[in-house]
């Protein structure tokens, strides 16, 4: 096989599976109401919360001044219809804003169960997991599904 084919094909074949990660995203069943983190990881993530986040979003989440808030209605509503990953990428590319890589992934993921805990989305039984491309497939809604 020639160069140029093989590149061709790594192309192709790069092109597919951001397909088909893309049509799994918008196919999936899961969401924010179907327990995507641990009790104990939200409570963890309150410490980390405190210690790297409060100063600028304030303790309760309520945002202050450019610190836009983590919590309430305008915090649901601006996350409505997209994916956990979405969210997990804007804290994990900017936060915290004065050196986003001094928090490490892991630490994060905490924040993040932090955060929806503290918004009133259920815990579960499993961790909510610090790599984008499996918090893309839970999405973020605002109200409850209808069973």
């Amino acid at each position: 096989m020639s160069f140029p084919t093989r590149v061709a094909a790594i192309l192709s074949w790069i092109a597919l599976s951001a397909f088909w990660f893309g049509v799994r995203a918008q196919d999936s069943s899961r969401s924010v109401w179907d327990g995507i983190y641990t009790a104990e990881q939200a409570s963890q993530g309150q410490t980390d919360y405190n210690q790297h986040c409060a100063s600028c979003h304030a303790e309760n989440l309520a945002g202050a001044d450019e610190a836009p808030p983590l919590s309430g209605g305008a915090f649901i509503s601006n996350w409505n219809g997209l994916t956990v990953g979405d969210l997990f990428e804007r804290i994990r590319t900017t936060m915290p804003l004065d050196n986003p890589p001094k928090v490490n992934r892991e630490t994060k993921a905490r924040v993040l169960a932090y955060i929806l805990s503290f918004n009133r989305f259920p815990s579960g039984v499993a961790a909510l997991p610090d790599r984008t491309e499996a918090l893309k497939l839970i999405r973020f809604e605002a109200e409850r599904p209808k069973k």
